[in-house]
């Protein structure tokens, strides 16, 4: 493969490690991002027996087509610091990751990710606030939130005004999308929106809302994921969001020639 013609504005099926190892140095503005959180390791909850706690009835409960989430703990993250270390490398001097994660407890333990992020330049913290959600397990108040890791170079700056937005950003979670763990297009137009990259990362791109929002502020993608039906998935949503504002556009210039007098 070679870049840019094999890899921007495509959906990419493999592995992420591998094929960011195909890009150049940077190569890419921004990366933005949210892995496998290694839900089915975990100590409570019922996700390794199935009993599902609050995470019950959720997409989730059944994971991914192409991936356990069930990695022995210090594979995960030496994993997640991999896929890191490959963003760092491909972002430009001037540009930053969005990597969003969960921070949970097992053990009586909190993970707070920073066995993933230590050695990384993280910026700071934004709070995604999720509205809605079920809570199945009456051991437990209802998870709201997920931490988005603004990790940037030195010369990273936002675009102009975006630094007036705060810290915590609430965002109803994307519920008729078959993937097991969507973004809201919402939120990621508002990470992309907030800043001046040109060419965007998604090493787990999933069923490709970081593309449509790419694709929506103009900007270019570049889309990995290791599961060729979230691939399909990402592809067939790409194409429906262009059909779906060339009929919005037609109906935009319908309106318009109703406006101009006869």
């Amino acid at each position: 493969m070679i870049f840019p013609n094999d890899f921007l504005n495509k959906i990419i099926c493999g592995d992420g490690v591998e094929i960011m190892k195909q890009l150049p140095d940077g190569s890419v503005d921004l990366a933005v991002t949210s892995p496998p959180y290694n839900l089915k390791n975990s100590t409570g909850n019922g996700m390794k027996d199935g009993r599902g706690g609050k995470w019950a009835n959720a997409a989730l409960q059944n994971g991914y087509t192409h991936h356990e989430d069930t990695m022995p703990h210090d594979e995960y993250v030496a994993w997640q610091r991999a896929n890191l270390t490959e963003m760092m490398r491909l972002i430009s001097d001037d540009g930053a990751i969005f990597y969003n994660h969960k921070w949970r407890v097992q053990d009586g333990l909190l993970q707070d990710r920073q066995d993933i992020v230590n050695g990384f330049p993280v910026r700071q913290i934004i709070i995604w606030r999720r509205k809605g959600g079920i809570n199945f397990n009456a051991g437990y108040f209802l998870p709201t939130y997920e931490v988005i890791y603004l990790i940037a170079k030195k010369k990273f700056k936002l675009a102009s005004k975006a630094n007036a937005l705060g810290d915590v950003w609430e965002f109803t979670q994307e519920m008729n999308n078959p993937h097991p763990a969507p973004f809201p297009v919402e939120l990621i137009e508002r990470i992309i929106g907030s800043t001046k990259a040109h060419v965007i990362l998604d090493p787990f791109m999933g069923s490709g809302t970081t593309a449509i929002a790419a694709r929506n502020l103009g900007r270019s993608y570049i889309g990995i994921d290791i599961s060729p039906d979230y691939c399909k998935m990402a592809e067939k949503r790409l194409g429906g969001e262009v059909l779906k504002r060339v009929k919005n556009q037609s109906k935009i210039q319908s309106h318009q020639m109703e406006l101009i007098p006869q």
